[in-house]
């Protein structure tokens, strides 16, 4: 808790007269953040909720989270309550439908957490959501903007997805439906099932066709437009409710940019239209709002203009991900980054440490999700580049998200509600990024596969032999990648005494061929990295 000494000193000499110092503390009631009470580390800087060990407490808040979302009850309509509404209401329902990207982060946070906890439930809830909006949601054959999904169910129960929440029925957000291709394609690697690659490459076929030249007002894709007849949709004024433009502008393209590139390495659909494409893309986003910082809109649910924190850094995790596309990759970071904490940065916690971050300058309150996702691309900055000025503050943010937890795993936006993106999909994989760039931030006390250059499917932590005279307690970790070229970090208690890829044994230390694994210690246990160039499937063992 946080404490505040006092110190009077008072010295009155009169003859032999001395009074002595007087030292005393007193305890100042602790401020309560969402649902928990602050604690703070001997020097008043915020520490994690429900444990001081920031592992423990991460990986403790994942799991609750995954299980309110896993548990949730069914609906009026007999679907779990997360595929109709995007606010939890404990007792009633909420009035309003889904999120725009509500089931495509999850989709995305999903993969990362069957990775880390090799829990099987986590990809059925997967498949399951690809199978019903894909078959609930897809603008018709006849349109305009053919195969692409609305985002939006302008009849609650109907369980049919046909519109945008403001514009209402036809309305669709390219952006969104290009987030949804690339999550498909992470699910068609990691199961298999052909139609989650066929749903992504006619999705990518339809907004490959209509991108154009945009400029300062429009970008190559319009933010909402009417799938049956093209016509780009109104912006209103959020005060006045009057017309005040067209939604012809965002940047949250990368999604679309992941995947028209996965297509193209793949070589599946119309690459030609592809590569076109994503050139339009880059160019456009590398002369304006690389140099305008006027990164737009992304929710569903704001009438007006808006900036938004999201669009910013995740095109910034873009960027990082994409060095070689980038020659002033490191200024244009920071210089995204910077603009955030200029102009959605919220001090109300400085006195702990950390400076949080606003959604959007339409709605400037502290986000969870937001400032979450600031932290884990503070720290892939850090880690690329060295500069740490902002790794410190990055952590706490990581901390101060912690409290918006439950003990049930509700995860609450401070000062709003219970948002199904910002509380589950657009949380845990912010959590689980940070892990993978600074394994010290994962559990020390057990294992977890923390990253991949590649998609996992197939993980046991609690693997069973291969061959039936294979001694299973030997065996610490089996997984299976998609690529036979690829390279995992994963968090172990103790060196391994073998590494195998497709039942040979993997030499320690990175040869010439890029194969090999190397072993680096930390406090407690350390961080595993393999590299593999000719195999998909690996055994860790004792």
């Amino acid at each position: 808790m946080f404490y505040k000494s006092h110190v009077i000193n008072r010295f009155c000499i009169n003859g032999l007269l001395l009074i002595s110092v007087i030292l005393f503390s007193v305890k100042l009631p602790a401020q309560q953040l969402i649902y928990h009470d602050i604690d703070v580390d001997k020097d008043g800087h915020i520490i994690p909720w429900y444990s001081e060990d920031r592992g423990r407490s991460y990986d403790h808040i994942i799991n609750l989270v995954w299980n309110f979302w896993d548990t949730m009850r069914l609906d009026m309509n007999g679907v779990p309550y997360h595929m109709n509404h995007q606010v939890w209401k404990e007792h009633v329902n909420d009035h309003r439908g889904i999120g725009g990207d509500q089931i495509q982060m999850a989709l995305s946070s999903w993969a990362l957490l069957y990775a880390y906890t090799g829990n099987q439930r986590i990809l059925e809830n997967m498949k399951f959501m690809a199978d019903y909006y894909l078959t609930h949601s897809l603008s018709g054959s006849d349109c305009k903007w053919p195969d692409i999904p609305y985002p939006y169910n302008t009849y609650i129960y109907s369980g049919i997805y046909d519109g945008d929440m403001i514009l209402g029925k036809g309305y669709t957000q390219p952006d969104k439906a290009g987030s949804l291709g690339i999550e498909l394609i992470t699910l068609y690697k990691i199961t298999g099932i052909k139609n989650y690659l066929d749903a992504a490459m006619q999705i990518a076929n339809t907004l490959a066709i209509n991108v154009k030249m945009g400029d300062n007002d429009n970008s190559p894709l319009p933010f909402k437009v009417h799938a049956r007849t093209g016509e780009i949709g109104k912006l209103y004024d959020s005060r006045s409710d009057k017309v005040q433009g067209y939604s012809s502008y965002t940047t949250n393209w990368t999604g679309i940019m992941r995947l028209f590139t996965e297509l193209i390495k793949m070589n599946r659909g119309n690459v030609v239209d592809y590569k076109s494409a994503i050139d339009i893309f880059l160019d456009w986003m590398k002369n304006y709002p690389l140099k305008t910082n006027k990164w737009g809109p992304f929710f569903e649910d704001v009438h007006g203009w808006s900036d938004t924190q999201i669009n910013a850094v995740t095109f910034a995790q873009y960027i990082l991900e994409n060095r070689e596309l980038f020659p002033e990759w490191q200024i244009q970071v920071r210089g995204i980054l910077d603009w955030v904490y200029q102009r959605l940065g919220n001090r109300e916690w400085e006195q702990y440490g950390v400076i949080v971050v606003n959604e959007q300058t339409a709605y400037e309150v502290p986000g969870n999700s937001h400032s979450s996702r600031q932290a884990s691309i503070e720290l892939l900055y850090a880690k690329l580049t060295g500069d740490s000025t902002w790794k410190d503050n990055a952590i706490r943010q990581l901390n101060w998200a912690t409290y918006m937890v439950d003990i049930d795993g509700k995860n609450r936006y401070p000062r709003n509600q219970v948002w199904m993106t910002d509380g589950y999909g657009d949380y845990i994989r912010h959590y689980l990024r940070a892990m993978a760039y600074e394994p010290e931030l994962a559990p020390d006390d057990a294992i977890h596969l923390l990253s991949t250059t590649s998609v996992i499917k197939y993980i046991n932590y609690a693997a069973q032999p291969i061959m039936p005279d294979e001694n299973s307690d030997e065996v610490l970790l089996l997984y299976r990648t998609y690529d036979v070229s690829s390279e995992e970090g994963i968090r172990l208690m103790a060196k391994p005494g073998r590494v195998m890829v497709d039942g040979k044994p993997l030499n320690e230390g990175i040869s010439g061929d890029g194969e090999g694994w190397n072993w680096k210690p930390l406090k407690k246990g350390g961080l595993l990295t393999i590299k593999h160039e000719r195999a998909r499937e690996i055994r860790i063992m004792k």
